[in-house]
């Protein structure tokens, strides 16, 4: 899966498949749960990990394989995996190097969903965490850190509060620990940022938004950098750098090196023990959302800034969150991270409170009210009510989510339709 000399935009076209001479030009679905060999022995090199190939989809399937190979190359990696959710990416990025009794260190800004799952999941299987603002000082993020850390959790542009996590800062004090920094970049697509040339050890994503953009396919996907130094630090990650006697005493990081250890260690573990796996037809609608990711995103970003240029001059409106707005506290980072652009999101707050943003959403025409985010219709939330209502008021502080806030997320429409569509809905509360 190594990267091949071409630009962005004609890697998300391009990435992760070449046919040969007759063959399809358009990656092939390949629906089939099983594939046939000639002998016992074949098969048993794949159960091995001696050769390269394919028994069974719950692992592995050419089609996901050939749409993994265009995201590694998308985000600067060596090894990627598809998995069937962005929960189900970001599971799997931290469990597959934390025990019971690890220790995890995460910015507090993150997605509700994915803050319940290791504030409670995962803390149900022994793995507890400590939550940093993404602002902490570099003394407040070292003291974060335990004997027994295994990871640092961050995500590039939080959901929704819209804060940038500063990489390059994170990344160091992961390192300083010896463990991997990991970062969700789904906002932000590698597009406009790629984590791993910031010092990022593994990305991952819901492709559920902007890569499908469409709202059709659930999907997320994990990529490794390449670069994290798994046998340096042995007696922190033994999953990778000891014996695995479930498959055969194979250890990863010895067999598969720094660019393959990590993905190949997820998929026949993680994969092969909780099949959260990625059909073919989702992952051959993902690719065609990819083709033209990187033309969507500049047009995302064009409406996100007009809308938040918009607000940001309305009576009605207490406050906005985008980086993309010069007065913005995460402007600067933004300038460096994501110079091009960070993503359509937009989240504000309605003056009167938790009442008044419910009020203004009904109102709304154009955009409508969906658990969803970064697509190619307009859609907004009102957080503390749906994805964060599993917070209390202090969690909701910490990550960012007032209870006004409401979240809109700008698709693809004329920006001057978004705009007169937020306008008249705020001239009726």
């Amino acid at each position: 899966m190594a990267n091949q000399p071409m630009s962005l935009g004609t890697a998300c076209v391009q990435g992760g498949y070449t046919p040969a001479n007759g063959e399809p030009r358009q990656i092939p679905i390949i629906q089939s749960t099983t594939f046939k060999y000639d002998s016992s022995d074949d098969m048993g090199k794949l159960f091995d990990l001696e050769a390269s190939g394919y028994f069974y989809s719950r692992l592995q399937n050419p089609t996901c394989d050939h749409v993994a190979a265009k995201l590694a190359q998308l985000e600067g990696g060596t090894a990627a995996m598809l998995t069937s959710s962005g929960q189900a990416a970001n599971f799997f990025a931290l469990f597959n190097i934390c025990n019971a009794g690890d220790h995890i260190v995460s910015s507090s800004s993150i997605y509700g969903g994915t803050f319940n799952l290791i504030a409670v999941t995962m803390a149900k299987m022994g793995i507890t965490a400590t939550f940093v603002s993404p602002d902490a000082t570099d003394e407040e993020l070292d003291a974060a850190f335990q004997p027994n850390t295994k990871a640092v959790f961050g995500e590039t542009i939080a959901n929704p509060a819209l804060t940038v996590l500063d990489i390059e800062r994170f990344a160091a004090a992961a390192h300083r620990h010896g463990v991997p920094l990991i970062v969700d970049n789904t906002f932000a697509t590698p597009i406009n940022c790629r984590p791993i040339e910031w010092g990022a050890d593994i990305v991952t994503h819901s492709t559920t938004k902007y890569m499908d953009g469409h709202g059709g396919t659930v999907g997320g996907a994990i990529i490794d950098g390449g670069k994290f130094d798994w046998m340096a630090h042995a007696d922190k990650f033994p999953g990778l750098t000891t014996p695995d006697e479930s498959y055969h005493g194979i250890t990863y990081a010895e067999r598969f090196g720094k660019e393959g250890a990590f993905i190949t260690k997820a998929t026949a573990q993680l994969m092969r023990d909780f099949g959260c796996t990625q059909s073919p037809i989702n992952a051959y609608m993902i690719n065609l959302g990819l083709e033209s990711l990187h033309v969507r995103m500049a047009r995302h970003c064009e409406n996100g800034q007009a809308v938040a240029e918009f607000l940001a001059s309305h009576p009605k409106i207490a406050y906005v969150d985008y980086c993309g707005l010069p007065g913005n506290a995460y402007h600067a980072l933004a300038q460096k991270y994501l110079p091009n652009g960070s993503c359509g999101v937009v989240s504000f707050g309605v003056k009167g409170g938790r009442d008044a943003a419910k009020a203004f959403m009904g109102y709304l025409k154009t955009a409508a009210i969906e658990t969803h985010v970064a697509d190619a219709r307009t859609c907004c939330l009102h957080p503390a009510s749906s994805t964060h209502r599993q917070m209390n008021d202090e969690q909701l502080a910490a990550a960012g989510v007032k209870p006004d806030l409401v979240r809109m997320s700008c698709g693809l429409e004329d920006k001057a339709d978004l705009i007169a569509d937020i306008a008249q809905a705020l001239d009726k509360i």
